[in-house]
């Protein structure tokens, strides 16, 4: 395609003039010290910087970076190296270029320069045909599968303990295309479906005697979250009936009252009881009571808190008689005895059993071909189904139970590529101008893995098949229904927790010795706050830029006593407003502080290099080989963390790209290693000021966090493409430039919400269509082995 040449100059000129600069600001015509009168606009304004600026360490002898910037000169270079222009574009813009020690241009040329790459780029995007990109087929990896088999048959399925951990690209882990199967994974779906089969009809049978399991503060396998709330995890392998026994040692000192006692699974209340404080019998030097209870559980891995209620009287107690026995009863352990048969229907034969199997075939064939349409996601045929049938129909003539034939049928369903992949069809698949829309099933399933990370349910797997999806307004009705279901915390738990990198915090171990306050009970408070933030900001619908910089979070007594923050009592979280410019946005809440730090101290780097690839879009390259280490010792001994960065990147070849990340990090420096907030490093006062190489300046986190949400061209940007790419499951490429343009300009009539984004990722052209790839691999074996 031919570039179309920007004449005359002057509506050039005009363009540039109108449209908003990287700052949000809008050039004026008096600041631009530009001839009036040019041949070419690239040549008077574009060319003139490359040439003085940027040639003289980018050409064929010195080639700096390896770019050589000589075929560079012409108006044509930006449609026929858009990528390198858009390199350029992206270093020029956050003032990373022309390095310190050259002489800048003035900023006046500089804005100029943007805006005309900017309105280039923008042309040759308009003028680019349809181009979908096509997704490769891709099973489903560890969370989908566990939520899918959750939604489908009710069962709980540990899948981490089960299956290998998924790749990664692109920053996610449900990118096509190292979603790859290996012998070993097809043997490990082999046995989890026969187990989740034999799961759903109950066939795996209650121990012989029941197993008992104990955590206790004791040997550290309980959260105490306070002396009156202690929280655990514990798995429930069966359902039936349990008794959960509660262990309270010491005593009050007489007539102290009573309290009462919560049971929480899961956030939900499943038994209240009323406890006395003081002995009904005297134990000698140890005062101990059980509380015991006996409930049904289905099984699943849970979280169990319990608490006390509304109890005053550990206020009045110092720290240290907390937990001391002679003076307050606290809680300390908890024991599952169990499972009890119960005479509770199975959940699981409730979602498969819609008829009684043994009523005639009618009902088998119903039964076997509803679920095969809800795990294949799509109507499924005659001949699908009776292939199923047989397996029951092998049952009974063996003499078997018709509903261990339907076992059998389940467990074949569920190692089918059509269950364990998300097949999405060409009519020609090997033509890559064959561009469709993907079909009303397909279109379906993408909705549910984006917004929920599993299988569509009846009524959008229905809208699908009758073509009532399609409809722009039922659409938009659908995926309004899907943020309201509770299901929709996948995408808080899946999309924000890798965005934010907030999911590293499982593997992540402070030092204790230097980090004493660490333990499970902060780690899971942490993850708690982010993610419920992630859930309001959608429940919420806010605008985008509330997370660098909202008024609110979410918060408990302990982490909100790690934070400093006064007056938020009891293990529960709430809502709570920020009335300090201390705390703001997910970038200064402890799990995002704490996954870019080492478990000895923080990282500037780290930080910085985190705050340009999830919040700036401007990830740096790789550091070079063999970059000596910090002296951990002088850390806060000979100097505080900065000053030994800046010795450790006093090298021009590293000063590029440090002169903006470490900045950015040092922003942060106020937070400790594990989030909380601080003056001093060792012995020396903190320095978390700064100016970017944009000649932007800094003096702590508030004014950090204000920079960055004032650059809301960059960070809309990397929002949608993250955005898009989880919702997509493959990595944007140049092709995709104009529907992620087209989104950002929807936002902005929308308010920039987050729900908008979501609507918009859900109408563009790349969600909605795909097309053929030329490509040798897809051939017609490969075609036919994923069911085309």
């Amino acid at each position: 395609m031919q570039f179309v040449t920007f004449h005359p100059f002057v509506l050039l000129l005009t363009s540039a003039l109108i449209a908003p600069n990287v700052s949000g600001t809008t050039l004026k015509t008096t600041a631009l010290l530009l001839p009036s009168e040019s041949n070419s606009s690239f040549d008077k304004a574009v060319k003139p910087l490359l040439m003085n600026t940027c040639r003289p360490c980018h050409n064929a002898q010195i080639s700096s970076g390896g770019l050589n910037l000589d075929t560079f000169m012409q108006t044509t270079s930006i449609e026929k190296y858009r990528e390198n222009w858009e390199l350029i574009l992206q270093k020029v813009s956050a003032g990373e270029m022309p390095p310190r020690g050259i002489t800048r241009p003035p900023k006046s040329h500089i804005d100029f320069f943007i805006n005309f790459v900017e309105k280039a780029f923008e042309h040759a995007d308009r003028s680019m045909p349809i181009d979908p990109g096509r997704v490769t087929t891709r099973r489903l990896n560890r969370n989908e599968y566990s939520n899918t088999i959750r939604d489908l048959l009710g069962v709980s399925f540990r899948v981490k303990d089960s299956f290998p951990s998924d790749d990664s690209g692109y920053g996610f882990d449900n990118i096509g295309d190292v979603l790859t199967i290996s012998p070993l994974l097809m043997e490990k779906y082999v046995a989890a479906a026969e187990w989740i089969a034999a799961a759903a009809f109950g066939g795996n049978s209650l121990p012989d005697k029941p197993l008992e399991a104990t955590y206790s503060a004791r040997d550290g396998t309980i959260i105490q979250l306070t002396s009156g709330s202690i929280e655990t995890t514990h798995r429930i392998e069966w359902d039936g009936e349990y008794i959960i026994r509660i262990g309270l040692p010491g005593e009050r000192p007489p007539g102290s009252p009573p309290v009462r006692m919560n049971l929480h699974m899961n956030g939900k209340l499943i038994h209240s009881t009323q406890v006395e404080t003081t002995p009904t019998k005297l134990v000698y030097f140890s005062p101990r009571s059980i509380e015991e209870m006996r409930l049904h559980l289905e099984a699943g891995d849970h979280t169990f808190q319990v608490s006390f209620a509304d109890d005053n009287f550990v206020s009045t107690l110092c720290k240290e008689d907390l937990y001391n026995r002679k003076k307050n009863k606290f809680l300390e352990s908890i024991s599952f005895v169990g499972p009890f048969p119960t005479d509770v229907e199975n959940l699981a034969e409730q979602n498969i059993l819609i008829c009684d199997p043994n009523s005639g075939d009618q009902c088998v064939y119903s039964i076997l071909s509803r679920f095969a349409r809800r795990a294949y996601r799509r109507p499924v045929i005659d001949k699908e189904v009776a292939s199923l049938v047989k397996f029951v129909k092998q049952a009974q003539r063996e003499g078997q139970p018709t509903e261990r034939g339907l076992q059998l049928a389940i467990q074949t369903i569920l190692i089918s590529p059509h269950f364990l992949f998300r097949i999405e069809h060409d009519s020609n698949p090997i033509d890559p101008a064959e561009i469709h829309p993907i079909s009303n099933t397909e279109l379906a399933s993408r909705l549910s893995y984006f917004l929920w990370s599993s299988t569509p349910d009846d009524e959008l797997l229905s809208l699908a098949e009758t073509g009532d999806l399609r409809d722009s307004t039922v659409l938009a009705s659908q995926v309004n229904r899907m943020l309201l279901d509770k299901k929709s915390a996948a995408l808080a738990v899946n999309f924000g927790g890798q965005w934010l990198e907030t999911r590293n915090l499982d593997s992540v171990i402070p030092d204790t010795d230097k980090f004493p306050a660490w333990d499970p009970g902060l780690r899971k408070a942490m993850q708690t706050e982010t993610q419920l933030f992630f859930e309001a900001m959608l429940r919420e619908n806010r605008p985008l830029f509330d997370f660098l910089d909202a008024r609110f979070t979410f918060l408990n007594d302990r982490l909100a006593s790690h934070y400093g923050i006064a007056d938020v009592e009891g293990p529960h979280f709430r809502r709570v407003s920020l009335n300090t410019d201390k705390r703001g946005g997910v970038l200064t809440q402890a799990a995002v502080l704490t996954v870019t730090s080492y478990p000895t101290r923080t990282s500037p780097v780290l930080r910085g290099k985190f705050l340009l690839k999830a919040i700036l879009g401007a990830p740096p390259p790789p550091p070079p080989a063999n970059v000596p280490a910090l002296e951990e010792s002088n850390l806060g001994v000979k100097g505080t963390l900065r000053e030994q960065l800046e010795q450790h990147r006093s090298n021009p070849a590293c000063a590029s790209c440090h002169d903006r990340m470490d900045t950015l990090g040092f922003g942060l420096e106020n937070y400790d290693a594990i989030g909380r907030w601080r003056e001093r490093d060792g012995d020396f006062l903190i320095d978390s000021g700064g100016t970017l190489p944009s000649g932007k300046s800094f003096s702590g986190p508030a004014e950090l966090r204000k920079i960055l949400s004032d650059d809301r061209r960059s960070f809309i940007r990397t929002v949608t493409e993250k955005m898009l790419t989880y919702a997509l499951g493959r990595g944007l490429e140049s092709y995709d430039r104009k529907a992620l343009v087209d989104i950002m300009d929807a936002l902005g009539a929308e308010g920039y919400t987050l729900q908008s984004l979501i609507h918009e990722v859900v109408r563009s052209v790349p969600f909605q269509m795909r097309r053929g790839e030329n490509n040798q691999r897809l051939g017609k074996k490969l075609i036919e082995t994923i069911g085309q």
